[in-house]
Order: structure tokens, then C-alpha cells, then sequence
């Protein structure tokens, strides 16, 4: 089955899971070049403009924390253009996650634990003329947290993260804080 063949669902199924494996060629693909993830609010400067770099940006960012990363889909839904798929996220916390404020500064950075998480999530992708042209979700982010031990932290846990935003903090000023696009 080729891209342009491709049902709705089959398409959002896709692209969620892209962002565990998919190139950049992938994502040029799939995804439409004014395509808008309304989830890039605490995510790298990169992943906050439109279309295919960014949603390849954001899919690097949680790489780059997490390995053995996977989406398992429970459930789809197609209405229309609309696709919403019921997911497991799952993955080994093995990188430094470090989070963005509104100016797309770090604002916060946990360091690797190693430890496991699997956590529900909803993605709603609109989809059209065979490309992905919206995204946003509901996770549950507090589940991961705990599972992964940033909440509640230990007092040592403190100490690393704020070394790791330090260290993020300078990695961002020494990369010259790229522009953000609206």
C-alpha cells in the first residue's frame, strides 16, 4: 500500500509512530508542510514552527531522552477528517528530558534514570489530501513522572536536575537560541 493509498487512520496510526523511527524524508512525507502540533509549547525552539522539520524536531527531542520508545495503538476512531487513537506510550528513560518555557528556554531537565514507563495517551490528527495537518494530545504526564521517579524527587534527584538544566541552559546560549516561528 502506497502513501497516497493510505486510509486516515492508517496515516495517524503512521505518523505517531514515526516519531520513534521515522526520518526526516518520512515526515516530509506524511506530513503537510503547514502542519501545526499543538503540543510544541514546552518543546526546543525546532519543533515549535510548522510542518514536517518540526514534528521531526519534536520526534528528536524525545529520542533523544528516551530509547526502546514505542506507541502501541488500543483504539482508533476516524470521523471524517479526524482520527483519534487511544495509545500506549512506552520507554527507558536514558537521556536528559529537558523541558521549554514559553521564550523556548529550558526551563527544566531530568536527567536519565534508566527506568521504564508505559502511559496512555490520546492523539487527535486531522488529516488531509493524504497528509497529517494537525495534531494535538492528551498524556498522562503525572503517570510518567512517577513512574520514571521525578515525582516525588529524591533530594540527590534534585541535585542532578538542577545540574542538567545548568548544563541545558548553557548548551541553549552556546547554540544561539534559534528563532522561534510563529
Amino acid at each position: 500500500m502506497t502513501d497516497a493509498q493510505l486510509t486516515a487512520r492508517d496515516l495517524a496510526v503512521r505518523c505517531v509512530r514515526m516519531m520513534a523511527e521515522g526520518t526526516l524524508a518520512d515526515f516530509e512525507r506524511l506530513i503537510h508542510l503547514d502542519a501545526v502540533n499543538r503540543e510544541s509549547r514546552a518543546e526546543p525552539p525546532a519543533a515549535r514552527g510548522r510542518g514536517p522539520r518540526a514534528f521531526h524536531a519534536s520526534a528528536l527531542w524525545l529520542r533523544a531522552a528516551y530509547c526502546d520508545l514505542e506507541w502501541r495503538i488500543d483504539e482508533a476512531v476516524t470521523e471524517a477528517g479526524l482520527v483519534v487513537l487511544h495509545t500506549t506510550m512506552s520507554a527507558r528513560h536514558t537521556g536528559t528530558f529537558v523541558t521549554y518555557d514559553a521564550n523556548a528556554h529550558p526551563s527544566g531537565a531530568f536527567p536519565a534514570t534508566g527506568k521504564t514507563f508505559s502511559v496512555t495517551q490520546t492523539h487527535w490528527c486531522r488529516i488531509a489530501g493524504g497528509q497529517l495537518t494537525e495534531h494535538w494530545a492528551n498524556r498522562d504526564d503525572l503517570g510518567q513522572a512517577v513512574q520514571l521517579g521525578w515525582v516525588p524527587p529524591s533530594p540527590r534527584y534534585i541535585l542532578r536536575m538542577q545540574r542538567a538544566l545548568r548544563r541545558a541552559r548553557r548548551e541553549h546560549a552556546r547554540a544561539g537560541a534559534p528563532r522561534v516561528l510563529p
